[in-house]
């Protein structure tokens, strides 16, 4: 269990940086309410076609849909939507790879959300991962202003809400997948993220349909690109749920911070931004926090 869990946080941090990406490009024409839209809206097709599959894979299940699985759903769902806004406005202000470095302030924060809210605890080798990870990631997102940052200062506080969001969110998505249905974990993650990605396109939608028409028709006429954007997050969101059914969320979110160097390389990419020697040692510190929190 502890590779397929490992592998699957990968695997999420790769398509998660590549959902980014698409959305981050298309915050110009959606703004950022559009481009979270985006995620949920056009990943739904794709989560509920993995949850057919794994409903065929899957027998003798007995999914239990309480309310010990719908507070953690519910309020993980609105804690995502919050942290996804602000993590693209941290990127348009901050830079992509500090933006996402940013967010990754979501492992202590994780941990310490897990533990006081859900009873998750870690060992003490998992807390001095957690913290050597947090030295790292300070070194890491230090100010510096990358080449296409417009507001460096406020771009840190938003990263820094959405680390927080994104810290709460995943805790609340690993209850509600236990508490859905312990025994089958692919089962649990890909129908958790159907449920909760319907309920937020759907608020999103209305929400933009009152608010801000402009947004919801941008969204609708780059349809094509935002497929893209929506197979990404769904298969990100996938992997995301079924590595918090099998590990605690502090281990799962310190792992995913390999998904650091993956956003650096497509900063550098698609942004045309870099790092510095400052930098690549935050994230060198970040590597070893991350293999003692996840036990590897």
């Amino acid at each position: 269990m502890a590779l397929l869990w490992a592998a699957a946080t990968v695997a999420a941090s790769a398509f998660q940086v590549g959902r980014n990406a698409l959305q981050r490009s298309m915050m110009s024409r959606t703004g950022p309410w559009g481009a979270t839209l985006v995620r949920f809206l056009f990943g739904l097709p794709f989560s509920i076609v993995f949850t057919l599959v794994a409903l065929a894979m899957s027998h003798d299940l007995h999914p239990q849909f309480g309310w010990p699985f719908w507070w953690p759903a519910l309020a993980g769902a609105l804690a995502q939507v919050l942290a996804t806004a602000a993590l693209l406005t941290a990127m348009h202000q901050a830079g992509f790879a500090v933006g996402t470095a940013l967010q990754q302030s979501s492992v202590p924060l994780a941990a310490i959300v897990g533990l006081a809210v859900f009873g998750d605890n870690l060992s003490w080798i998992g807390w001095s991962g957690v913290a050597l990870t947090t030295l790292g990631l300070a070194i890491l997102v230090w100010p510096r202003k990358a080449a296409d940052a417009k507001h460096p200062a406020l771009g840190v506080a938003l990263g820094i809400i959405s680390g927080l969001c994104f810290g709460f969110a995943l805790n609340a998505f690993r209850h509600a997948g236990l508490r859905l249905e312990p025994d089958h974990p692919f089962f649990a993650a890909t129908a958790s993220v159907t449920i909760v990605q319907a309920m937020q396109a759907g608020v999103l939608t209305l929400f933009l349909l009152l608010r801000d028409r402009p947004a919801l028709v941008a969204v609708l006429r780059g349809w094509r690109e935002s497929l893209g954007a929506g197979l990404c997050g769904a298969c990100a969101s996938a992997g995301w749920f079924l590595a918090l059914n099998l590990a605690p969320a502090a281990a799962v979110r310190a792992l995913g911070v390999i998904e650091m160097p993956m956003a650096a390389a497509a900063g550098h990419r698609l942004f045309r931004e870099g790092l510095t020697l400052r930098q690549l040692l935050g994230v060198a510190i970040v590597t070893i926090g991350v293999a003692m929190t996840a036990g590897l």
